[in-house]
């Protein structure tokens, strides 16, 4: 698992726990922009606790492309299978995890945690915003040509040779530009990409 954080000291400890606890065996790698509220620190001091944890501090806030760019790159390079991304605020749930990862086992290169397939859902966000993300997600698939519904979502599962493959170091976007880009790449080269039911939880 590649987890990017910055100022999520309340959070980082309960989710390496509850990611433990959903995926027992699951390799942890935290991409740390210097949290200046010591996200760092208490990621180290889990990784002491749970084991199978590695955190990788950065010197400054580089942004989420540029985390996930290394984060992927070091577990390609430590041998990992299957990678996941997802956030640490809670805003994914880690019991989904085992969803995702049964999406690799039957065939999947890349499996996406998806808000609006059936089943998906936005809890608590207004009408407006609800719409907005919905239509957005609808107009760079269809820009695209990508048959995907849900592109900027980050809670995700890649097969570690389709990731590969598709070269995320490669890229030099940003943010949901940067999520878009790697399904992007996934589809143009010929990767089967799946996606599951998630409630996303702001």
């Amino acid at each position: 698992m590649v987890v990017p954080t910055y100022n999520e000291m309340e959070n980082i400890q309960a989710f390496l726990a509850a990611v433990r606890g959903a995926v027992p065996m699951a390799s942890i790698l935290v991409v740390d922009d210097n949290s200046p509220d010591g996200t760092g620190a208490l990621a180290e001091q889990a990784a002491a606790e749970l084991g199978q944890i590695k955190v990788i501090h950065r010197p400054g806030k580089q942004g989420l492309g540029s985390a996930y760019r290394n984060g992927f790159t070091v577990a390609l390079d430590e041998g990992y299978d299957v990678v996941v991304s997802m956030d640490v605020d809670f805003s994914h749930d880690p019991k989904v995890i085992p969803s995702l990862l049964a999406a690799i086992e039957a065939g999947a290169d890349g499996v996406i945690g998806s808000r609006y397939v059936p089943g998906g859902a936005t809890a608590d966000w207004p009408l407006h915003r609800r719409l907005l993300s919905r239509w957005g997600n609808r107009y760079t698939g269809a820009v695209l040509g990508l048959r995907v519904r849900d592109c900027t979502s980050g809670f995700r599962a890649y097969r570690a040779t389709a990731l590969r493959d598709i070269d995320p170091s490669s890229t030099s976007a940003e943010g949901y530009a940067f999520l878009t880009e790697l399904v992007r790449r996934l589809v143009v080269r010929g990767h089967d990409v799946a996606e599951v039911p998630i409630v996303f939880r702001d």
